[in-house]
């Protein structure tokens, strides 16, 4: 029999995680991993927003595969999020601050949420360094990956970007743009990550577990991924530093 969770059973999960009322958190999701909640995805972002109360919530907002070349524009406010339930009803919520990219914004709650969002719409690659994605790292963010495994892990294409790893982003930049909640439209060029390295993602598992830098935790029914970013991110940068085409083939790398 299913169990059914109220909004303060999920919290005392987050308790149980260890995670503070301070910390800045990226989720990913799969909102039918958690089981029965009340409310359902309001539910468990009510959750999420009432645990975080002196924190920052991030989840992504991506829209890469509906705005292109041939169908340009990115509305903040209307385009749709193609990566799940939880994050369409996030970036709908009233205070909910969306970062301007158009492929791969990031929506976030919070008091700076504003300050972090801010400027995406600025970079050409989906994850640069200096964007939304790479101040997780800079906040000693933690990355939460509820019942959907981590192949899913879009900071480690930003990682690649990060360490220049070659064949990762086209060369030619696409004409797309941004409408901006004003109604202003922007030109926003913007290369595109190419290939399927996050087929390859979850072989990294057992070592970022073994590395202490990830833990299994339970969210409701969903056996969950709960991640530090800056350790994280800062080992696989290393990996990569030693084998570039580290995500391109599904091997462990060799000398971890």
């Amino acid at each position: 029999m299913m169990t059914h969770y109220s909004r303060e059973d999920l919290r005392g999960h987050l308790d149980a995680m260890g995670i503070g009322r301070d910390a800045t958190l990226l989720v990913h999701s799969s909102v039918r991993s958690v089981g029965e909640v009340d409310g359902r995805a309001d539910g468990i972002l009510d959750a999420l927003m009432q645990h975080l109360s002196g924190g920052l919530l991030v989840l992504p907002t991506l829209s890469w595969d509906t705005v292109n070349a041939q169908t340009p524009r990115f509305s903040v406010l209307n385009t749709p999020s193609c990566v799940g339930a939880l994050t369409e009803v996030f970036r709908k919520r009233a205070g909910v601050i969306r970062s301007w990219h158009p492929t791969h914004s990031v929506a976030a709650s919070g008091a700076d949420a504003r300050q972090y969002t801010v400027g995406h719409e600025t970079f050409d690659t989906p994850c640069a360094r200096q964007s939304p994605w790479g101040r997780l790292v800079d906040r000693e963010a933690l990355v939460l990956f509820v019942g959907c495994g981590i192949a899913c892990n879009t900071l480690l294409h930003g990682v690649e970007e990060w360490c220049g790893v070659p064949g990762r982003l086209t060369d030619a930049r696409e004409p797309l743009e941004v409408e901006t909640p004003d109604g202003r439209v922007i030109p926003v060029p913007s290369r595109r990550h190419i290939g399927h390295p996050s087929e390859n993602y979850a072989k990294l598992e057992p070592l970022f577990i073994e590395r202490g830098v990830m833990r299994i935790v339970r969210f409701g029914d969903a056996r969950c991924h709960l991640a530090r970013v800056r350790p994280m991110t800062e080992l696989v940068a290393g990996l990569l530093g030693a084998e570039p085409d580290l995500f391109s083939h599904g091997n462990m790398p060799a000398n971890p």
